[in-house]
């Protein structure tokens, strides 16, 4: 059955009433669009957990900065609806910047902690859009659930933060990142990648693994040492590909810590070929 189109705020808010009115339970996912397998997989695990799934796909321009790719950023939507398709969503949200953002529109979220670390201090800003965009479509759609991908950790990490300190009444769940066969993280972005491009940005998850296996072999010797060593080693050194950050962190906030086996830890990386940014990170047990 095709999905239903949902085009207005006040439509979205409307169908969720009547939704409510039968006590059906609610997931949600949201995208900026450019689907991809990784997307996918957030709906179907939506799909086990309630009886209606909505699916949002909204390019939100306040989290992309002055010099980023809103612009060029990839709208396929009629791809992404044929997708879609057949997973069984039973809506479809499809707002514009104007419906979001309104003539007189002032009011944003802006977390003090976790957000100006990392992508946060790479990005200022990105994190108080992307904040924002998703209260907002939280309280449109009132899930009682909401998947998000693992790729965007500290992504995923801020909205559970705000989840919790806003008293949202909505569950906040990562789904693990999910990989091309050679190992690259599914990413709307990789599309930019030329042939040789991809072959370069792909040293950030054989880096990761190899951390990974190292901190595993050090066993209660880990330190972030060992990982940094092994990322290191194993992506090598080139102007070709631009490094941003190469972090391990604790997994619940994102805190520093000196060594591995301090908490469950999680390494972090950015990095940049040609004109393309790219995230990646990997939990350690």
């Amino acid at each position: 059955m095709e999905p239903k189109t949902i085009l207005s705020p006040s439509d979205m808010s409307a169908l969720r009433d009547e939704w409510e009115h039968d006590g059906a339970r609610v997931a949600f996912v949201p995208t900026m669009g450019a689907l991809h397998q990784g997307h996918l997989a957030l709906v179907e695990r939506a799909k086990t957990l309630a009886d209606r799934v909505v699916v949002s796909i909204f390019v939100n321009p306040i989290q992309f900065g002055p010099n980023e790719d809103f612009e060029k950023y990839p709208r396929t939507l009629k791809s992404d609806l044929e997708l879609l398709s057949p997973l069984g969503a039973d809506a479809v949200f499809l707002p514009n910047a104007t419906s979001m953002y309104p003539k007189g529109f002032q009011t944003y979220v802006t977390n003090r902690g976790m957000a100006n670390d990392l992508d946060g201090a790479s990005r200022p800003g990105h994190f108080d859009g992307v904040l924002t965009v998703v209260l907002k479509l939280f309280n449109l759609v009132r899930p009682h659930a909401a998947i998000f991908g693992k790729k965007d950790y500290q992504q995923w990490r801020l909205i559970m933060a705000m989840a919790h300190d806003l008293a949202l009444r909505v569950e906040v769940l990562g789904h693990d990142t999910i990989r091309e066969e050679d190992g690259l993280a599914m990413s709307s972005r990789n599309r930019y990648l030329s042939a040789d491009e991809r072959k370069i940005g792909l040293r950030l998850s054989q880096g990761l693994f190899a951390a990974r296996s190292a901190v595993k072999a050090a066993k209660d010797k880990a330190t972030v040492e060992t990982a940094m060593v092994a990322f290191r080693t194993m992506v090598g050194s080139g102007a070709e590909l631009k490094m941003d950050y190469v972090e391990v962190r604790r997994q619940a906030d994102l805190t520093p810590f000196a060594a591995t086996n301090d908490a469950p830890a999680v390494m972090l990386v950015a990095g940049r070929v040609g004109a393309t940014r790219l995230i990646d990170n990997l939990e350690f047990e």
